[in-house]
């Protein structure tokens, strides 16, 4: 029983991302040429919600717009919930290949670990970034170059 459950859950959140994806894929980013499933659940969190998650991106943006260089990259949440998250490239070096934009996600890492959320959860030292937007319940991450590839996680809870 549990099994089947298991699967029906899996069959949903597919559905679910295979929407957003035929919904922006081709919009935001070129077709997804690759896909991963991030299945680590660190921690229970508190539920999160669409608020959550548009107060997160908001933050980012605000964070690189204030900053003396002009940003590289954009992030976006996008559905009905904002579970969603996209990340493109605004110019052709940064996000060149999918080991670029990894190693910028990687950065990002780093960025998370100072704040004080990951602090007061002692999450600092064991927490990445793909774990946190598993603890605020996005269903998807797509990075794109924004010209020729575009690289899908998938958040399995």
């Amino acid at each position: 029983m549990t099994r089947l459950l298991a699967l029906i859950a899996t069959l949903v959140f597919a559905a679910a991302a295979a929407h957003a994806q035929e919904r922006y894929e081709g919009y935001y980013y070129p077709e997804v040429t690759s896909t991963e499933d991030f299945t680590r659940v660190i921690r229970q969190a508190p539920d999160s919600s669409k608020g959550v998650r548009v107060e997160f991106v908001t933050n980012l943006t605000v964070a690189q717009l204030a900053a003396p260089e002009s940003p590289r990259f954009v992030f976006f949440a996008k559905g009905a919930d904002a579970k969603h998250l996209t990340v493109i490239a605004l110019d052709d070096e940064v996000f060149s290949t999918l080991f670029r934009a990894r190693a910028v996600l990687a950065q990002m890492t780093s960025n998370m670990r100072n704040n004080d959320f990951f602090r007061a959860q002692e999450l600092q030292f064991v927490a990445t970034f793909f774990d946190l937007l598993q603890l605020m319940e996005f269903d998807t991450l797509v990075i794109s170059d924004g010209e020729s590839w575009a690289h899908q996680v998938n958040f399995i809870r």
